[in-house]
């Protein structure tokens, strides 16, 4: 039900931002044409022809969705999902930019276009377009969700937009449920009051709302205190009891729900409820990235390795000459990893040490914590000019290479050596998770310091954070973090 509900809002959401958007590209046309070239379009076909609307309106929309401003914003304040919107917004208008200008799309008529001045300065009135469309868009997409915000509540207050709901459980779980409930007001649930776990009970509340008898009054309960759904929050112990509850409730018109009695800490990931052939399936651990998701991730993927070699090329030009300048031994220094599903591959960096097998490394029984295996402050296998490259982490430019192939990506846990896999799965719980994407470039643990020789448990829990909350928004926003963290930092070395 929340599902359905919460997609049914983001549809008829998008369609108000779409219109919004769209409304904002002819406000900013009928602007420039009064404020610039001082006169009042007419109606007519150049109301109809709007050419900035075909490319604002979707990459709009799609930045929306990215940033995840269409996720239920659940308790958060209004300033957090304004600040969200304005990234969503700045890093869209930025977007349909470069993609106008890289396409070489003249959509404003450059030839027609007159100049303005201000305060000496001389614009051109396409600009002053664009930038009022930034401007306009911005506005009345704040505005509009303030505006929902506040009559949510306004009629929430009022006892309207409201589903009320009865919780089946006064232990642990049970006032779990209701709190969640209540907190996540965007679903406009309810918690009406309780039906004790036990076959009878004397007990009147539980958080302040009333507890109606226990379930042997569960039909007469249902019959006389009516609800809109009914949220079983059985424990461990009278789980034996769910199936006959199912039965009986069977005859009630009520949208009935089950809260498993797992602890989070057995949930790393998000849970999904799936169907086959009428048999409920619930995943309990699965990769985050199957159907659009990873389809989408690898397409940033594919574009983003792409722009970076043709960026980074005369870079990597220049490092390679460096490089073998530096001593005997190959350019490209190649070493087994591990990335998805733990497959290995040979992973790219331009080799940074003296030269005597690319392979060879410290016998595996040796290492203590891996750390061996790892390169210390000062090491002095190090040559001067690979101390420069790990300072700046320009020794894994090739890695772009590695995710045009498909065996990274340009965000996920960063890559290990199989002999170090095999200890850390047994030392640390939840170590293999890791391996439910791919192995990155860049990732949440690296941007937040966390390299070269820092906490394994601190980089374990931000990797699992980034896996259970990993969203097309998410990734943006470490690739953009990694301009400003991710290439020089004192623990790279």
């Amino acid at each position: 039900m929340l599902k359905q509900r919460h997609q049914v809002f983001v549809a008829l959401f998008a369609m108000l931002d779409g219109c919004v958007v769209l409304l904002a590209c002819y406000l900013a046309w009928w602007a420039r044409r009064l404020l610039v070239e001082g006169e009042i379009p007419a109606l007519g076909v150049e109301w109809v022809r709007q050419p900035l609307a075909p490319v604002v309106v979707p990459i709009v929309l799609l930045g929306l969705w990215a940033f995840g401003v269409y996720r239920p914003w659940r308790n958060q304040s209004l300033w957090i999902e304004q600040k969200q919107l304005l990234k969503a917004l700045l890093f869209s208008f930025g977007f349909a930019i470069v993609f106008l200008w890289a396409i070489g799309a003249d959509v404003l008529g450059a030839s027609a276009r007159p100049h303005v001045t201000v305060g000496g300065l001389s614009l051109d009135a396409g600009r002053v377009q664009i930038g009022l469309l930034v401007a306009i868009a911005t506005a009345m997409l704040s505005v509009l969700r303030l505006g929902v915000r506040f009559a949510l509540r306004w009629l929430r207050k009022r006892g309207r937009n409201l589903r009320h709901v009865a919780v089946v459980g006064v232990g642990r779980l049970g006032q779990i449920a209701c709190r969640t409930l209540t907190r996540n007001a965007w679903t406009g649930l309810n918690v009406a009051y309780f039906i004790s776990h036990e076959n009878r009970s004397d007990r009147k509340t539980c958080l302040n709302r009333p507890v109606y008898g226990g379930l042997d009054d569960l039909e007469k309960t249902l019959d006389e205190h009516k609800v809109d759904g009914v949220y079983l929050a059985l424990p461990n112990s009278e789980a034996s009891k769910l199936p006959e509850l199912l039965r009986r409730l069977e005859r009630f018109a009520l949208d009935v729900r089950i809260i498993p009695d797992v602890p989070l800490r057995y949930m790393p990931q998000r849970m999904a409820v799936s169907e086959l052939e009428g048999m409920p399936v619930l995943s309990y651990r699965e990769c985050p990235l199957y159907g659009l998701g990873g389809v989408t991730k690898r397409l940033v993927d594919i574009v983003g390795s792409l722009g970076g070699l043709v960026l980074f090329s005369p870079l990597m030009l220049v490092i390679a000459v460096l490089v073998r300048l530096s001593g005997p031994g190959p350019i490209i220094f190649k070493q087994r990893r591990v990335s998805l599903g733990g497959e290995t591959f040979k992973i790219y960096k331009f080799r940074t040490m003296y030269h005597v097998d690319d392979e060879s490394g410290p016998d595996p029984a040796s290492l203590r914590d891996g750390r061996e295996a790892w390169t210390t402050r000062n090491d002095p296998r190090i040559t001067p000019i690979g101390r420069w490259l790990r300072r700046t982490s320009l020794d894994e430019l090739p890695q772009l290479l590695n995710v045009l192939k498909g065996q990274m990506s340009l965000v996920g846990p960063r890559p290990e050596r199989p002999e170090l896999i095999e200890r850390f799965k047994e030392d640390w719980r939840g170590y293999m998770l890791r391996q439910h994407v791919k192995a990155g470039m860049t990732g949440w643990a690296q941007v937040n310091g966390l390299r070269g020789e820092t906490d394994l448990r601190k980089r374990l829990q931000l990797d699992l954070f980034y896996i259970r909350h990993w969203s097309l928004g998410f990734d943006l926003k470490i690739l953009w973090l990694t301009l400003f963290r991710g290439f020089v930092h004192r623990n790279a070395h």
